[in-house]
């Protein structure tokens, strides 16, 4: 792939890949750049290996994927996922901008897996046979983790 041809492919999905990966990483904006630039690199350097005959979008956001787990794992010391999306609540760091915060708090109390899952499908209009490919997990799981993170939500937001 040429240089010109990556830029476009990226300028068309930049925005809505920096959107999945600030609510990933629950609204911490420095968070979701730094894996959105690494991620980006990473995907410039494999752009030779990017086959025509799959979408754009789906192969960046797996990239994004696993450059966020691979985020997560080296962060692992530090406070768990719901301890952390507590502190944000708590202290209000979460983005402003987002119309629906209490939504993207009880978000962020999900596991990874079932967070991803849920973003990717109603915030991002993924398939979940693009989710598979994405997250390298069967459309079956794919299904039970969209399942179990609408009844967690369900459950967290009727508190």
């Amino acid at each position: 792939m040429k240089r010109e041809q990556f830029i476009a492919y990226v300028s068309s999905e930049q925005e809505s890949l920096r959107r999945f990966l600030l609510a990933l990483c629950g609204g911490d904006r420095m968070e979701a750049e730094d894996v959105a630039q690494e991620a980006m690199i990473k995907a410039y350097l494999a752009s030779d290996h990017f086959e025509e005959r799959h979408k754009f979008s789906t192969w960046l956001f797996k990239i994004a994927y696993n450059t966020f787990l691979d985020h997560k794992r080296s962060a692992r010391n530090r406070e768990t996922d719901l301890e952390a999306a507590v502190y944000l609540a708590g202290e209000q760091h979460a983005d402003d901008a987002f119309v629906y915060q209490d939504l993207y708090e009880a978000i962020g109390t999900l596991p990874i897996k079932e967070k991803s899952a849920i973003l990717l499908f109603y915030v991002s209009g993924y398939s979940v046979k693009e989710i598979s490919n994405i997250t390298s997990c069967s459309q079956f799981a794919v299904k039970q983790q969209l399942s179990r993170g609408r009844d967690k939500l369900r459950q967290i937001l009727e508190r």
